[in-house]
C-alpha cells in the first residue's frame, strides 16, 4: 500500500504491534498482510501518543532529533519558547514537542524559594500558573506586612511584587498608615439630665506601628471604633442637656485628650475629634423652636420700643430748638412748603395781602 507524508506529517511504522521506525515525508510503502500498521501525525505543537512509552519511541535515531523532550522535576517549573516567544509555563512532569516545524527551547526556573519570584522576568508572570504565584501591589501610603505560612517576615514599602506560592503560604496584609477619618453617626446618648439624643462624630487617626496593630489587634479598625464611641458616650453623658449644646464645641477636644491617653495601647496617633451634629428628639425639637421664637419677638419687641423712644426725643429736641430759635421755626416752615409743593400741581392764593404772607397762612392752617 502507498502512503504520501506532507512536509509537516511524520508517521509510525508498527509491525505486529511493535515500533519500528518513523517514516519521513514523500511516498512510502507499507504491507498490511505482513503486519505493518502506520498512525499518521501532524509535525507540530505537543508531541502525544497515549498508550506508548516515550522512552521506547525515542529509541528510534530519526524521532529523536525531530523531537525537543523536556523533564520538568518537582520544585520546578519550565518556560517553553516557540522561536523564542513565550509559548507556555510546563508544571512538573515529562513533555515532548516537535522540533520540525518551529524550535522549541526551554527556560527551568526554581519556585522553592517565595522570594525569588521577583527577580525573573515581568513577562513570565503573565503565563504562571494562579495557584503557583503571588502578585501584590502597594500603593504610596500604605505598608505591605509578609507572612510564611502565617509567620510574620517583613514589612512592603510601596511598590509591586511577585511571590512564589508553590510549597509556602503566602499571605501578604495592607495597612493603610495614612491619615484615616472615622465617623461615628447617629450615637444615641442620655444626657445627666436624662434627655435622649443623638450625636454625629468624626475623629482622625494615623497607624504608627503596622507590625503590631495586625498582630495584636483582630480588625483594629472596629476596636478604635468602638473605643471612640465609649470615650465619647461616658463624656457626653456627663452633661446637662443644655450644657452639652452650648459646650458642643469644646467636646471634641476633651474626647481628643481622652483619646491620646489611649493610642499606645492601639498603635496609633489620635489628631483631631470633633462633633458634627446634635438630633434632638421630635418633642424637644418642637420645645426649642418655640423657646427660640419667643426669644426672637421678645428681641423685636424691644428693639421696636427703643426705636419708637429715639424717635420721640428726637422730635422733642426739634420743637424745643424751634420755640427757642425764630429763624429755624422759619426754616421749618418753608421746608414744610417745599414738601407740598411737591405733592400738588398748583396752588391758588387770593390776590389781596401778599403772596408769602397767603402761602404761611396756608402752611399755618394745614400744620
Amino acid at each position: 500500500m502507498k502512503m504520501v507524508l506532507k512536509e509537516n506529517e511524520r508517521a509510525l511504522l508498527f509491525k505486529d504491534g511493535i515500533f519500528k521506525r518513523m517514516l519521513l515525508p514523500g511516498k512510502q510503502t507499507i504491507w498490511p498482510l505482513l503486519g505493518d500498521t502506520v498512525i499518521k501525525l501532524k509535525a507540530e505543537g505537543r508531541f502525544d501518543f497515549p498508550g506508548m512509552n516515550l522512552a521506547i519511541l525515542r529509541k528510534n535515531a530519526e524521532l529523536e532529533k525531530s523531537i525537543a523532550v523536556i523533564e520538568v522535576p518537582d520544585e520546578r517549573v519550565a518556560i517553553r519558547f516557540v522561536d523564542g516567544r513565550i509559548t507556555e509555563v510546563l508544571k512538573p512532569g515529562t513533555y515532548a514537542f516537535w522540533n520540525i516545524c518551529s524550535e522549541n527551547t526551554f527556560e527551568l526556573i526554581n519556585v522553592t524559594a517565595p522570594e525569588t519570584a521577583c527577580n525573573m522576568p515581568v513577562l513570565y508572570a503573565a503565563y504562571m500558573p494562579s495557584n503557583y504565584i503571588i502578585k501584590a501591589d502597594i500603593i504610596e501610603g500604605e505598608t505591605g506586612l509578609l507572612f510564611y505560612n502565617g509567620i510574620f517576615q517583613k514589612t512592603l514599602s510601596a511598590g509591586r511584587y511577585y511571590f512564589w506560592n508553590y510549597n509556602t503560604n503566602v499571605t501578604i496584609q495592607t495597612v493603610d498608615t495614612r491619615v484615616q477619618q472615622l465617623e461615628i453617626s447617629g450615637q444615641e446618648i442620655l444626657t445627666a439630665d436624662k434627655v435622649s439624643l443623638r450625636i454625629n462624630f468624626v475623629c482622625s487617626f494615623q497607624v504608627t506601628d503596622p507590625v503590631r496593630i495586625i498582630s495584636m489587634l483582630k480588625d483594629y479598625k472596629a476596636q478604635v471604633y468602638v473605643l471612640a464611641q465609649l470615650v465619647l458616650r461616658e463624656l457626653a453623658g456627663k452633661y446637662r442637656f443644655d450644657d452639652l449644646l452650648r459646650q458642643k464645641d469644646s467636646l471634641g477636644g476633651l474626647v481628643l485628650e481622652k483619646l491620646k491617653e489611649c493610642e499606645k495601647g492601639y498603635f496609633v496617633d489620635f489628631s483631631y475629634a470633633g462633633v458634627k451634629d446634635i438630633v434632638l428628639p421630635g418633642e424637644i425639637r418642637d420645645i426649642m423652636n418655640t423657646v427660640l421664637v419667643a426669644e426672637k419677638a421678645a428681641q423685636a419687641s424691644v428693639i421696636t420700643r427703643r426705636e419708637e423712644t429715639a424717635a420721640t426725643k428726637s422730635l422733642l429736641d426739634t420743637a424745643k430748638l424751634m420755640d427757642e430759635n425764630a429763624t429755624l421755626f422759619k426754616l421749618k416752615e418753608l421746608e414744610y412748603l417745599e414738601r407740598i409743593c411737591d405733592k400738588v400741581g398748583s396752588i391758588s392764593v387770593d390776590g389781596s395781602g401778599s403772596i408769602l404772607k397767603n402761602l404761611r397762612e396756608l402752611v399755618g392752617a394745614r400744620v
